[in-house]
């Protein structure tokens, strides 16, 4: 992190390779943006994660939302950094984001992850950083309120069973557990529902990846989430929503582990596909 700016300690100028071949403009090709998508390091270097950033844009794009992306100037926020102890690494980069985001004058700011959410929000606010700062299912909800972006429409009996966890820094920390639920409601089939965990909104289960245990090496059967893995199979599910791509990757490798066939989607991802097959979609394409 402290060598490349992201834990993955691949080059900066590999940040933006998971937008190819979509539109996804920086701050330099849009200096006038409104919203600042704030992509993180996971979706920048890892290609599971990346899949997510695409389904944002995506929406973004349908919504006509006028965004733009730091790219190469994005640094990790550093907040595994901080809860693991290495308060200087910290600071040192929240010093550097926090210049480059005065340098575009960054008011509003999107996020998928609420590692970064919270950072942004809680952490950079003692350094003088003050910013709105929303997690992509808050703004996709506002969005669809508005009617800036259509209301998906349910994508197939595959998601007539969905249930949902909610990260730690979401829902806990940031009480956010609404937008999310709101937005996978209106992706399940007909006939199907929203099937609750006993352990959600602010009293969710972590997945085994916060306090900077994302990047320890403990196999999945060892892992501190391995009882959320077993109250999510309870649920009969064939869809598990997540909001968090330290989620996304802990729960994926814990089903894998299980030998269960759940799928695991972002709540961006849903909404795309559920979009991709709707109606006022298809007649406007």
């Amino acid at each position: 992190m402290q060598r490349s700016g992201n834990p993955w300690g691949l080059p900066a100028e590999e940040r933006l390779h998971w937008a190819e071949g979509l539109d996804v403009p920086t701050v330099h090709d849009n200096p006038d943006f409104d919203v600042l998508y704030w992509v993180g390091c996971a979706a920048s270097y890892d290609r599971r994660i990346q899949r997510v950033a695409r389904a944002v844009v995506q929406l973004l794009h349908h919504a006509q939302v006028n965004f733009a992306v730091l790219g190469p100037e994005e640094r990790c926020t550093g907040e595994s950094a901080r809860r693991m102890g290495d308060e200087f690494l910290f600071q040192e980069l929240a010093a550097t984001n926090l210049a480059t985001l005065q340098q575009h004058a960054v008011k509003r700011i999107v996020t998928h992850c609420p590692h970064c959410l919270n950072s942004l929000t809680n952490d950079y606010s003692q350094f003088g950083g003050k910013f709105e700062v929303l997690h992509h299912t808050q703004l996709l909800q506002e969005l669809v309120q508005q009617g800036s972006l259509p209301a998906p429409a349910p994508a197939g009996q595959k998601n007539d069973q969905v249930t949902y966890h909610d990260p730690c820094y979401l829902a806990r920390v940031g009480k956010i557990s609404e937008p999310p639920r709101q937005l996978i409601q209106l992706t399940i089939s007909a006939g199907g529902n929203l099937q609750e965990m006993p352990r959600r909104r602010e009293q969710t289960a972590c997945c085994g990846a916060g306090g900077g245990r994302m990047w320890f090496d403990d196999p999945p059967d060892q892992r501190a989430g391995r009882d959320r893995i077993d109250e999510i199979v309870e649920t009969g599910c064939q869809t598990v929503a997540v909001g968090c791509p330290f989620c996304l990757t802990m729960i994926s490798d814990g089903l894998a582990a299980s030998d269960a066939n759940i799928e695991v989607q972002d709540i961006a991802e849903l909404c795309l596909s559920a979009l991709e097959t709707s109606p006022i979609m298809n007649d406007a394409n």
